[in-house]
């Protein structure tokens, strides 16, 4: 499979979709889930495009993961979490949905289950509020 430039993430990362920004370095972009699975649910992605982890050159995957310590970090901290959970999925098989390299973080409670990646949009608005929470914890 090949990387298509057309896909969400890459309108995004070209102004063509808006997005509720957290953080941004000149190789990776960090915002809300617009699906949530659990509140403060974001998103980092590159800003170079490949597929998934295994079409991905290894300095984006030490970029990409930079910025999700660091996001995890401002997310654990913004929503009081006891921990948090990274997903990344490749390919449908696995349940990739969107074909941008990109890495979940879900900043969990004590016994809380993240609910599934399938509901409706969540309000934007709340996605906003959630955005300067974790920016205001950066």
């Amino acid at each position: 499979m090949t990387y298509d430039p057309d896909n969400i993430f890459g309108k995004i990362l070209r102004g063509e979709i808006p997005c509720h920004r957290i953080y941004e370095d000149e190789h990776t972009l960090a915002f809300m889930d617009v699906m949530p699975m659990v509140e403060g649910h974001c998103l980092v992605i590159p800003k170079e495009g490949s597929r998934g982890l295994l079409d991905a050159k290894p300095e984006v995957l030490h970029q990409v993961m930079a910025t999700v310590q660091k996001v995890a970090r401002a997310a654990v901290t913004a929503f009081d979490a006891e921990g948090f959970q990274i997903r990344q999925y490749n390919e449908p098989a696995a349940g990739q949905t969107v074909f941008h390299l990109h890495v979940h973080i879900l900043p969990l409670k004590e016994g809380q289950r993240p609910a599934p990646h399938v509901g409706g949009m969540a309000d934007h608005a709340v996605l906003a509020r959630q955005a300067e929470k974790v920016r205001a914890a950066l």
